[in-house]
């Protein structure tokens, strides 16, 4: 019998999926004091939304402070680089821009260089923002080259993340969590049981009858949040109003040639697209908002704007786009879909399982769990979900696209009065301001408001301090160094197998051996 005070001794994991296995792998890492133990419960008779997954650059750190090898993990879950989004069809039907990983150009003299070329593009022709980042200038060109610490190159620019296929990863994490001694029980849960009392959660019931006991529980079931939502009600909060697409047709596809380093996000009429080249597939899929158009249309719509022999059937995904009340409730953490859901155009679904982890390490609770610990962590995740929200909603709003009613009705929506701040400062003289730690830094919001023809009233004044002919100049030659370092870099085929980074085909068994 445990003493009512102390440390958290029985962690438990239920569900795992790529939300499960991430936390079972970090914990097993970091938290392993020879007397706490880390028991995941899933059943593989459920099975897990993952299709394929697109993520963002910190999901790098996460890998390096797992000591994963990079170009292994690449091997193991079939993945390939991403260097940033490409957009079609946003702004106007027929536009595409880039959202890079990375930075735009050079500041002059402290003044930011979107600035400088705002200033330009009223004076004349600088081209397209994208020719100033290096990110945008190696996806032009279909080129990858991995950025090396202290390098003076400005292939040290490059920001990358990774496609790679969600079950593979979740696998191969389980196989290290394994390894570090994290317990996996088979099987359904039939009940849980709380204290009557705290009403904090005691233990798990399987239908085998077995219960496992824990001190906090980790909620990675999924959209059904069986810990915290069937069992402590928290709460949803729906930001449909927003966010209206509320439905996912699935559909990969046999690759058709060497594999782009960026994901595509296609609008269509009621929503749009993804593209995310694997090594040995595509995966694609459309997102759209079933109140302006049907399944049978939406997958009509689907094959055929696909490449490839597709490789299995559809399959309809119904969510709603919110998050929790609190992804911290009593003794419950909801990592992952069971805290909260926010539509994969910006590929931020792994990122909200990393930073629930790392937030968790960063907030770990002895028992009993502190009230001010709880709070300051629901207080963190919910400032992420609606940094994230707004970058989202950004994308729907600023639409010059009318051909459809949904594209009128997002154009025409109100949206939260900090975006509304944020895009209001945006057009005055073109400028931007992260607070507290937001997700997407000023590039991003950049790429997107210039991408979808936001353009500032004026710039702002302090860019005509500089010489008009030394920033042309400076501008020029930038241009031209960003696409001669990408013109001498390899394509991204070439690089992951220099590398020893692509699986090839005669690996793949014993790869998912080594995997589990």
């Amino acid at each position: 019998m445990q003493s009512d005070r102390g440390e958290i001794e029985r962690v438990v994991i239920v569900g795992g999926g790529t939300a499960g296995w991430m936390a079972a792998a970090a914990m097993s890492r970091y938290f392993d004091n020879g007397r706490r133990t880390i028991t995941l419960v899933e059943s593989d008779a459920i099975g897990t939304v993952g299709v394929g997954e697109a993520t963002i650059p910190p999901i790098v750190s996460f890998n390096r402070m797992l000591d994963i090898d990079e170009n292994a993990f690449l091997r193991a879950t079939r993945g390939t680089f991403k260097l940033g989004i490409e957009f079609v069809n946003w702004g106007k039907v027929g536009d595409r821009y880039f959202h890079p990983f990375g930075s735009y150009g050079q500041d002059l003299h402290g003044i930011p260089f979107h600035q400088l070329y705002l200033r330009e593009a009223a004076r004349g022709e600088p081209g397209s923002i994208s020719d100033y980042c290096m990110s945008c200038a190696a996806a032009a060109q279909r080129r990858f080259g991995r950025p090396q610490p202290g390098a003076q190159s400005l292939v040290s620019q490059i920001g990358y993340a990774f496609h790679f296929d969600a079950s593979l990863y979740a696998k191969f994490l389980r196989g290290m969590a394994e390894r570090q001694k994290v317990v996996r029980r088979e099987g359904k849960i039939a009940q849980v049981h709380r204290d009557g009392e705290s009403g904090d959660v005691l233990s798990v019931e399987l239908e085998s009858g077995e219960r496992i006991e824990g001190d906090l529980f980790l909620d990675c079931s999924g959209f059904r949040g069986l810990l915290i939502e069937e069992t402590l009600e928290t709460g949803f909060e729906d930001w449909s109003q927003w966010l209206p697409v509320d439905s996912a047709l699935p559909l990969p596809t046999a690759n058709t040639g060497s594999p782009d380093p960026f994901t595509r996000a296609t609008a269509h009429g009621a929503g749009w697209q993804w593209r995310i080249p694997l090594q040995h597939r595509t995966g694609n899929g459309h997102v759209f908002c079933s109140d302006y158009m049907d399944a049978d249309e939406a997958e009509r719509i689907l094959r055929e704007h696909v490449e490839g022999e597709a490789l299995a059937d559809t399959r309809l995904i119904r969510f709603k786009t919110g998050m929790r009340r609190k992804a911290w409730n009593h003794n419950v953490i909801a990592l992952g879909l069971s805290g909260g859901f926010l539509e994969p155009l910006e590929s931020t679904s792994i990122h909200l399982i990393q930073n629930g982890i790392a937030r968790l390490f960063a907030l770990f609770p002895d028992r009993p769990i502190n009230p001010l610990e709880r709070s300051e962590y629901n207080r963190g995740m919910r400032d992420l979900y609606e940094d994230i929200r707004d970058f989202i909603i950004l994308h729907y709003k600023a639409t010059q696209r009318d051909d459809t009613p949904f594209w009128r009705y997002v154009a025409n929506m109100d949206v939260p009065d900090s975006l509304a701040h944020k895009m209001e400062l945006w057009r005055l003289h073109g400028r931007v301001f992260r607070e507290n730690a937001e997700l997407f830094n000023i590039t991003s919001w950049i790429a997107v408001m210039l991408g979808q023809n936001m353009v500032p009233r004026r710039h702002d004044p302090i860019a005509d301090t500089l010489d008009e002919a030394k920033v042309a100049a400076a501008m020029r030659q930038m241009r031209a160094a960003y696409a001669d370092t990408a013109a001498r870099l390899p394509s991204q085929e070439d690089f992951l197998r220099r590398a020893g980074a692509w699986a090839e085909e005669s690996e793949a068994p014993a790869m998912m051996a080594a995997a589990r």
